[in-house]
């Protein structure tokens, strides 16, 4: 019997969209490798942050950047980022401080090409450590980082919408602001996947929207 290939999953969007939940989801019931990018960038910025790093000092973020090592922890399904060993944990990511800043340093052309290689890499991660396939999400998967992923999703829902399931949470993310910097991102990433409005939709709608078109390929576990 052959054995079920290897798929690669992106889902992409803008905050609070359902990426998170969705690609959290899918990881469980087809036991994929989930990987969430936004935290890459997360991790990265608050080492940045440590080092008294500012976003607009170019050439600082340029030498920091460079003398990066990442790797990668798994917790679960899930795969967290260590930086030069050490574990840049969820509290220290999701800190106001990181949400002030996060988005202007993922707008820096050199903090996205050293985190390039490091995100694609999570694909050998996945299969070695048995997983049956990889859901990345993000802002730009589909359209940098595997442009040739086997299934390309695209969630968005109504800004207020978006805005009110922030508040549920508990956080702080200004989705409006997101959305303008991250803007040219979201348009390139749209573009060939396929679109999802989740402004309506339950969390079970969109996995089960979803699930139905990777089991073609990957029957669940």
């Amino acid at each position: 019997m052959t054995a079920s290939p290897f798929i690669i999953v992106a889902i992409d969007g803008g905050a609070a969209s359902g990426k998170s939940s969705t690609s959290r989801a899918l990881s469980e019931r087809f036991h994929l490798l989930h990987v969430d990018t936004g935290s890459f960038y997360r991790a990265v910025t608050a080492e940045l942050l440590r080092l008294g790093i500012k976003a607009d000092d170019l050439p600082s973020v340029k030498s920091a950047v460079a003398g990066l090592n990442f790797g990668t922890r798994l917790n679960g399904r899930s795969a967290q980022m260590e930086i030069s060993g050490r574990l840049v944990d969820s509290e220290e990511i999701r800190s106001s401080a990181v949400n002030a800043e996060v988005a202007h340093f993922a707008a820096i052309p050199e903090v996205r090409a050293a985190l390039l290689d490091y995100q694609r890499g999570q694909a050998k991660t996945g299969e070695a450590h048995g997983f049956r396939g990889l859901v990345m999400e993000g802002r730009d998967i589909g359209s940098k980082i595997f442009p040739d992923a086997d299934f390309r999703f695209f969630l968005f829902a109504d800004p207020v919408e978006r805005a009110r399931r922030r508040e549920q949470e508990g956080r702080q993310d200004q989705v409006a602001k997101r959305d303008t910097l991250d803007r040219q991102r979201l348009v390139e990433s749209a573009q060939g996947a396929e679109l999802i409005d989740s402004t309506y939709l339950t969390l079970e709608d969109v996995v089960n929207k979803i699930s139905a078109e990777l089991a073609a390929k990957l029957p669940a576990a």
